[in-house]
């Protein structure tokens, strides 16, 4: 309605030309989208000026921002997380700002900035002016203007008797199944008349789902919501604006501020939380003197809270009619034709899409995925000779019963394994030769020699030392069961029955 412009041309006229650099005027908005709109208004406006306009937000990257700091603007327009980010990195300078614009005043309350405004509006110098403007003004809104607003007056840009809805927009209230919805709304789009169409859901999910639904049924749309990223958001805008896409499936993150032309529809998919968020998401049609249509549907749960909005704004329907997407009254209401089904037909597909907009490369670098990033360092490592782990490792080898699977060793080629009937007792004598672990099955030898191992507990418990070196005859090694563990096998190895499961054994039946 000629908002930013009703205080971008006094900012602009109040200007000193040319500057230091330093920032002369700061707007404050709530969404990354309407500080690109805010900025695009007053580049335009002020383009015979030679007056320097940057947008602050985030999303993007903080070097180009940085450096169009650096080299100096008059006009900043940003979100108050960067805005605060950059305030106190002290890249951007807020001592010498005499006008302030705080542009969707209730939208930041609702969004959780009031902290973040407050701390801003401490840093800007305290002879300013101050503009707020808001389209409610709630408690909160009155006790900041209040506290930090110098003999401030409230002008309200309406009648006291005008109405919340502007009569040039018709309104149309639906009760309508939730599993219906992709069929009505995809009839509601073939209404005759119908230009740029904005269908508002209450989750993120749930406008991804839609748009993904619309586009497969032969629709140009786009979707706009917290989970994309600040590229993908603007280049849905940009194709939306330049009717690449014809409908634009948005959260409320695109209900405020947002100025589209031609937009001739509005379909509330989920019923918004209250009256405001009705009034602003309705408004985004019957815009400068233009007529525009409002579709609502509101499913069986959300009755309740539709009444609460209806009783609020005076809209006299509490009870809305129930509908489908076969219902005669709904092709008679919107002008849909007849023969309209839930697909668009070929004849009518004639929008680019949005891959028809070029997605701006805002310079983020996407991380690799760890696994395709381990498998190539892998791939590396073996191909180019390599030092990685997985060259290093020696290759596991299966036991049983002492000896490898195949009938050879069960140690690596590099160590010697005695024969049978011997013992190995390289530690005893002093050798000191390690030897590798050996991992068997039916009771082999851990880290060392079972002959070593049962020659020390003898030992240990008689007493006397060996008189051949150090080697003497290993002690029956009595067996918890079976082969491997439990089981009746552990009486076998009592009754001196001979097994040539391992060396220790064979060594004492030689015995």
């Amino acid at each position: 309605m000629g908002k930013t412009l009703g205080f971008g041309v006094p900012l602009l006229q109040r200007l000193e030309t040319p500057g230091d650099g330093t920032p002369q005027a700061l707007i404050v908005v709530p969404t990354r989208e309407l500080c690109v709109q805010v900025t695009k208004d007053l580049v335009e406006a002020g383009a015979n000026l030679g007056v320097t306009v940057e947008s602050i937000y985030g999303g993007r990257p903080y070097e180009p921002q940085i450096e169009a700091l650096r080299r100096g603007v008059d006009i900043v327009v940003g979100t108050p997380g960067r805005l605060l980010d950059l305030a106190e990195q002290r890249h951007l300078v807020l001592g010498k700002v005499r006008s302030l614009v705080l542009d969707e005043a209730d939208e930041m309350l609702d969004l959780g900035f009031l902290p973040d405004i407050e701390r801003i509006l401490r840093m800007v110098p305290d002879e300013r002016q101050t503009m707020l403007f808001s389209a409610t003004m709630p408690g909160p809104i009155i006790n900041l203007a209040r506290t930090f607003l110098s003999q401030p007056t409230h002008i309200r840009a309406e009648e006291n008797d005008a109405g919340a809805i502007h009569e040039r927009t018709t309104q149309f209230v639906y009760r309508a199944h939730s599993l219906d919805k992709p069929e009505l709304v995809a009839k509601v789009l073939q209404a005759s008349g119908r230009g740029l169409t904005m269908i508002f859901t209450r989750t993120k999910r749930t406008a991804q789902k839609v748009a993904d639904e619309l586009t497969d049924r032969g629709f140009a749309a786009a979707a706009v919501h917290g989970d994309l990223g600040q590229g993908a958001r603007e280049q849905a805008l940009r194709a939306f604006r330049s009717s690449k896409v014809d409908v634009l499936v948005a959260t409320d993150v695109a209900a405020r501020g947002i100025d589209v032309d031609d937009v001739t529809h509005v379909i509330n998919y989920q019923m918004p939380e209250d009256e405001k968020t009705y009034v602003h998401r309705i408004g985004r049609t019957g815009r400068a003197g233009k007529t525009g249509v409002a579709v609502t549907l509101v499913d069986w749960d959300e009755m309740p809270r539709w009444k609460l909005i209806s009783d609020e704004l005076g809209l006299d329907q509490p009870e809305p009619v129930e509908t489908y997407s076969t219902s005669k009254h709904l092709f008679s209401d919107l002008d849909i034709p007849e023969g309209a089904t839930g697909r668009l037909p070929l004849s009518k597909r004639t929008r680019e899409g949005l891959s028809a907009e070029d997605a701006e490369d805002l310079g983020d670098k996407r991380r690799e995925r760890r696994g395709s990033r381990e498998s190539g360092s892998r791939e590396g490592g073996s191909r180019e000779g390599g030092s990685g782990r997985a060259q290093s490792r020696k290759p596991r080898r299966r036991t049983r019963g002492g000896k490898s699977a195949d009938g050879g060793s069960a140690e690596s080629a590099d160590t010697e394994t005695p024969a049978d009937g011997e013992a190995h007792t390289s530690s005893s004598s002093g050798s000191g030769r390690s030897r590798s672990r050996r991992r068997t099955r039916g009771g082999g030898s851990g880290s060392k020699p079972a002959t070593e191992s049962h020659a020390s507990a003898d030992g240990a418990t008689s007493g006397d030392a060996p008189d051949d070196g150090g080697q003497r005859p290993a002690r029956r090694r009595r067996r918890r069961g079976g082969r491997g563990r439990g089981g009746p096998a552990s009486e076998t190895a009592q009754d001196n029955t001979p097994q040539e499961t391992n060396t220790s054994e064979t060594s004492a039946a030689a015995d």
